[in-house]
């Protein structure tokens, strides 16, 4: 960028860079707590998400940094392997993001059905509200959604007695100021964002109130939360669990941040995102993530979209808002060691309830039921057994839909006006699951009969179903039968060649 150039846009980006900063500084620590993590971890990945990843960046409006769609995911691979092994499964996992790119394997991450993303965000929204309402009331979450929900009442009985019934006063307050502040916040304030508003007057009112609440741990020296990868926990990737988990996080982070940066391409007129590119430089981002002991990251939405909307042309943004997360941990660690964890989990109690989106819900219903069933049986799958097994049924029920699809096919037989011809007339794709059907209906045709067979209205036709119609023009040649294809106007490539034999004919 030319001299001239930067002085033009310079202002405008640190504006922006201020705005995305507010917004990120909030979500980035109570996405750490969601995890199970300090919060300085969420604040390592922000920062890294901004000087690193919005340098590389292949779509340069998006922000990076921690996400709640994997707060779930991390919380059980911390509770299962301990935090130790995050590293080498964000090293693998930032490693498979990088090959993915070079290998311009980008598009194919966006081809995941919207109706299995929007399923599993939703899910994953419902685990955050189900956990996050015990750390409200300043109680440790329970390992799954199921036991966080059946322990809710007795959550609510402990903290009455308790100093727990203050921090839940302070999430909620936080989560009626987020609510009202979006509804209702005057024009000329829109820049200012809600998680910010609420979570500093929530801190503001435990300060001159001397509330007893649980408040946010930060080392004075950053480099106090880094936790160096260790060579000798690589080897423990040998662990097929491990591998799965790497794999897991690459797919879903790989999925979110590309579905992320198509939406915020949406959001304004400049330069168009390479998703080739962008996922090289999330995956970069993930390794020195895994390297520093930090929590995964994606291209995050909320960040984005309020990056776009204050004006942001460049990069320049992205960048400086890590510079300012970068400085106002190493000077004002102070500040952050006064807000209530209860107010933090309110921001992750609200985005959560964000998270399931009823309106994409509703907009799937114009595609059919299936894309509904396969967005509430992702979305129940996720809450009553784990990230992984919800996403592989949401896949599973996608491709079952596409195979029956694939399998459909109308067969009639016509009798045409010259007599003794028939015409056999199929439509949709003629594949083996076919084949009894279209046997019953060669059953029924009269001795002696021409039959034409046009292909023009077929998809696709496989080998089994083309031998079945060569098979019986010869089994049927000896009665005055004649079968004659016509190959004419398929569109796609048929299986196996059309063969003349005795009282079969291929035209076209």
């Amino acid at each position: 960028m030319r001299a001239a150039q930067l002085k033009a846009v310079l202002p405008r980006e640190l504006l922006a860079s201020v705005v995305v900063f507010l917004v990120a500084l909030p979500l980035c620590m109570g996405i750490a707590i969601a995890s199970g993590l300090p919060p300085a971890k969420g604040l390592i990945t922000g920062i890294i998400g901004g000087l690193v990843v919005g340098w590389l960046a292949g779509s340069p409006l998006q922000v990076s940094g921690p996400a709640a769609g994997l707060a779930v995911l991390v919380f059980e691979l911390v509770r299962q392997h301990g935090i130790a092994m995050l590293g080498p499964i964000l090293l693998l996992a930032g490693f498979l993001q990088l090959v993915a790119g070079r290998l311009k394997l980008g598009c194919w991450f966006r081809v995941t059905a919207p109706a299995v993303v929007y399923g599993m965000l939703a899910g994953i929204g419902v685990l955050i509200v189900l956990s996050q309402v015990h750390v409200m009331l300043d109680a440790v979450p329970k390992p799954s959604g199921l036991d966080n929900l059946s322990a809710f009442p007795a959550a609510v009985a402990q903290a009455l007695p308790s100093f727990g019934w203050q921090a839940g006063l302070l999430g909620l307050s936080t989560i009626a100021v987020m609510y009202l502040w979006e509804k209702f916040r005057p024009h000329s304030l829109r820049f200012v964002p809600g998680a910010l508003l609420g979570v500093g007057l929530a801190t503001a009112a435990s300060l001159i109130l001397a509330l007893q609440v649980k408040r946010v741990e930060v080392p004075a020296n950053l480099a106090e939360a880094i936790d160096w990868l260790k060579p000798a926990d690589l080897l423990n990737l040998a662990d097929p669990t491990l591998l799965i988990a790497a794999f897991a996080v690459a797919f879903i982070a790989s999925a979110e941040t590309l579905l992320s940066a198509a939406a915020v391409d949406r959001m304004h007129s400049g330069q168009r995102s390479d998703f080739d590119r962008e996922l090289s430089a999330q995956g970069v981002g993930n390794m020195l993530c895994g390297l520093l002991g930090a929590l995964p990251m994606t291209g995050v939405i909320v960040r984005s979209s309020a990056n776009v909307q204050a004006g942001a042309t460049t990069r320049l943004s992205a960048i400086f808002h890590g510079l300012w997360l970068l400085a106002f941990v190493l000077l004002l660690s102070s500040v952050l060691q006064s807000i209530p964890v209860a107010s933090l989990a309110g921001v992750l109690v609200y985005t959560g309830f964000k998270l399931v989106d009823l309106k994409a819900f509703r907009g799937l219903g114009r595609y059919g039921r299936m894309p509904m069933f396969t967005y509430a049986a992702t979305a129940l799958a996720i809450i009553f057994t784990d990230l992984l097994t919800g996403v592989l049924i949401g896949f599973g029920l996608t491709l079952a839909k596409l195979a029956w699809k694939a399998s459909r096919l109308k067969i009639s037989l016509i009798d045409l006006p010259k007599d003794g011809e028939m015409e056999l007339r199929l439509m949709g794709a003629a594949t083996f699951l076919k084949v009894p059907a279209l046997t019953q209906v060669l059953g029924t045709i009269p001795a002696g009969s021409t039959v034409h067979v046009p292909l023009n209205n077929l998809s696709y036709i496989d080998h089994s179903c083309l031998e079945l119609l060569e098979e019986w023009g010869r089994a049927n040649a000896a009665k005055g039968s004649k079968l004659l294809i016509e190959a004419r106007g398929l569109k796609r490539r048929l299986e196996g060649r059309l063969r003349t034999t005795t009282g079969v004919g291929a035209t076209g």
